[in-house]
């Protein structure tokens, strides 16, 4: 459980399916899960319950991230000591 421990991972779409099951396995390694939801906060709130009940780390985040201000308020919500600032883009054409 400890190899994710001072890891914290924000799950899109971690409410439901493929996203919820990601949020518990990454739990169950050890990360705090952040478990994001655009809309269903109760769906949000039962994969929560069901990482603590399991004495693993999650808090739901709600954001839409097709809406670039929900993504960057919650990215400074869950780690606002550890923000970095950004690389510079890569130059047009090339492949890094």
């Amino acid at each position: 459980m400890a190899k994710l421990r001072d890891k914290t991972a924000l799950v899109t779409g971690a409410s439901k399916g493929i996203g919820a099951g990601i949020a518990k396995e990454l739990a169950a390694s050890g990360a705090a899960v952040a478990v994001n939801y655009a809309i269903d906060r109760n769906a949000a709130g039962s994969v929560v319950n069901v990482i603590t009940n399991a004495n693993g780390r999650a808090t739901a985040a709600q954001a839409d991230l097709l809406k670039r201000d929900d993504g960057t308020s919650t990215a400074e919500q869950l780690a606002p000591s550890s923000r970095t600032t950004p690389p510079p883009p890569s130059p047009e054409g090339s492949h890094d």
